[in-house]
């Protein structure tokens, strides 16, 4: 890493004090925290963080999809139902004396095929495919990264890391989460905003101020109006991200500030959401592990609209290690404690966890938890979960969120841990 002299500024001798020397090593995005709950600084906190991610593609297919048939009277058919992973058919017999007929039904990562007969006729359906070899999860019209993405893939099955108990007992078992998101916060928006523009708007300049060697250069079709994280006034990590529905594109930006015609920021970076192409390793991102933010985020329309969240989620620690694991590409830390949780790793809740008496909302979030999982992608305060603000979002029901412990969770084995 290059050196950095700014390492002398007051964010950062806070961090000195929580591990030693401030570090002379670049310091990169860092510090979620909305809501107004204590986390570390929007450069990250000194002495013990520094920014990093990458791409890692790759998850195995599920199996074993359940299957369902029903009959029906006077000659209705049957419908069959797929489970997560496989597929399910099944004849369903219809009744005499009237037309027969059928409906498919997939669920995630299957399909579903059904056929009955009746008395005079017969009819059959087909289901579609959910992630984890089907469709990924959309926005605008636009994948939100390809289903092998490792953002999109179910690891429910994966093992589990060997430090996993260390992990989470540095993190904090038995602290609780935080829901990151909701409506508002002494009047600013809880949560990471973003916008979606059309193809056609204006290429705006940008001007990177701090790790302009790590960022995809501008211009960048952000409008000047884009909702900024803790909004316009705000002084935390000032995240701005809009996504291109004609070139289906995702483009973020950390400390971000309107720039007469332009943005001025800390970093950048450029998505294709049509493939898994990375950042190259140890670059940053508008994210402290290097990834993108966006694809991380609990969004309203996903919880609340479609009942599925199909993909991970993204949280933030308040320590990390100098070291990354994919999709990271990038650390934030110069700690070399092994038993630290480096940039991208995965935690996942663990499979027998009731989320049954928590709200409807919440159980989603649960839902997702258990079949993707989480990064750690930033610094900032422990077990603070990170979402898109939204003024339908129900802060009471969000709340159950803060029931869920530590100890909820194990982190899963997805590659080698990198230090460089």
């Amino acid at each position: 890493m290059a050196r950095d002299p700014r390492c002398t500024r007051a964010v950062l001798l806070f961090q000195a004090a929580l591990l030693g020397a401030c570090s002379a090593e670049i310091i990169p995005p860092g510090g979620e925290d909305t809501g107004g709950t204590a986390g570390t600084s929007n450069a990250g906190v000194a002495g013990s963080q520094q920014a990093g991610a990458a791409g890692r593609a790759g998850a195995p297919s599920g199996s074993g999809g359940a299957s369902g048939a029903q009959t029906g009277s006077g000659g209705s058919g049957s419908t069959a139902s797929a489970g997560s992973g496989g597929s399910g058919s099944r004849a369903g017999q219809g009744g005499t004396g009237g037309s027969g007929g059928s409906a498919g039904r997939a669920g995630a990562g299957g399909s579903g095929s059904g056929s009955g007969s009746g008395g005079t006729g017969s009819g059959s359906g087909s289901g579609g495919s959910g992630s984890g070899g089907g469709l990924p999860p959309s926005l605008a019209n636009c994948p939100i990264f390809p289903a092998s993405s490792p953002w999109n893939t179910d690891i429910s099955g994966y093992p589990l890391h060997p430090n996993s108990n260390n992990f989470i007992n540095s993190i904090g078992r038995t602290e609780t989460m935080h829901p990151d998101f909701g409506t508002q916060w002494e009047g600013a928006p809880i949560g990471i905003p973003y916008v979606v523009v059309p193809g056609s708007e204006t290429r705006r300049p940008i001007q990177f101020v701090a790790y302009g060697d790590e960022s995809d250069p501008g211009p960048y079709p952000i409008p000047l109006s884009a909702p900024i994280e803790g909004g316009p006034s705000g002084s935390g990590d000032r995240h701005v991200i809009a996504i291109d529905s004609g070139a289906c594109k995702l483009y973020e930006l950390f400390a971000a500030y309107p720039n007469g015609s332009g943005w001025r920021a800390d970093s950048g970076a450029v998505w294709d959401l049509r493939t898994n192409a990375s950042r190259p390793l140890g670059w940053t991102s508008a994210d402290a592990a290097g990834m993108p933010v966006f694809p991380g985020l609990v969004r309203y329309d996903e919880v609340v609209e479609k009942r599925v969240i199909q993909h991970a989620l993204r949280f933030t620690v308040r320590l990390s290690r100098a070291a990354y694991v994919a999709p990271a590409t990038h650390y934030a830390s110069n700690s070399t404690d092994a038993n630290l949780p480096p940039m991208g790793l995965r935690l996942r809740m663990k499979a027998g966890y009731s989320c049954s008496s928590y709200s409807s909302e919440v159980q989603v979030i649960c839902t997702a938890l258990k079949r993707y999982g989480m990064f750690v992608a930033d610094n900032g305060s422990d077990w603070y979960l990170s979402g898109a603000p939204d003024p339908r979002w129900s802060d009471d029901r969000l709340r159950d969120v803060k029931r869920i412990s530590g100890d909820a969770f194990e982190v899963v084995d997805t590659g080698p841990i990198r230090t460089y």
